[in-house]
């Protein structure tokens, strides 16, 4: 199943897309994340999460920027699918926004894989929604 979210106000310039395979919900998200539509975003990421969803990937082969803001976002959702049975990770990062994620240390608790083929691999099958970069 597909479905897209776009915010209806031009300064809010992130899209947001789904892939489901199982209980691994796959959002896709485009534009930018930041203090303009990080209340959105949150907001359209909680109406596409179901009750029985155990992994979550955030796909940002398409996101251009990333602020304090959209941390905060990222964050909360780690939070959430943290736990027995729940996995969370980020794909597909820019060099742009990896290097955000990286300064802000969210590396440290939070997978990041290369393709959205190697984390979705990575949480359907017996992994842990981690990966090297990350110490355990």
């Amino acid at each position: 199943m597909r479905l897209t979210i776009k915010s209806r106000k031009p300064s809010m310039s992130i899209n947001i897309s789904w892939e489901r395979s199982g209980n691994l919900l796959v959002a896709i998200l485009s534009g930018r994340l930041d203090g303009s539509n990080a209340d959105f975003t949150e907001i359209a990421l909680e109406s596409g999460i179901e009750e029985s969803d155990q992994a979550l990937v955030l796909d940002f082969e398409n996101l251009s920027f990333i602020s304090s803001a959209g941390i905060r976002v990222i964050w909360k959702f780690a939070k959430r699918f943290n736990g027995p049975g729940k996995k969370y990770a980020l794909c597909a990062l820019t060099a742009s926004t990896r290097s955000i994620i990286v300064m802000s240390g969210l590396n440290e608790f939070i997978a990041l894989y290369d393709s959205r083929s190697e984390a979705v691999s990575a949480l359907e099958g017996d992994g842990t929604g981690t990966n090297s970069e990350q110490e355990m």
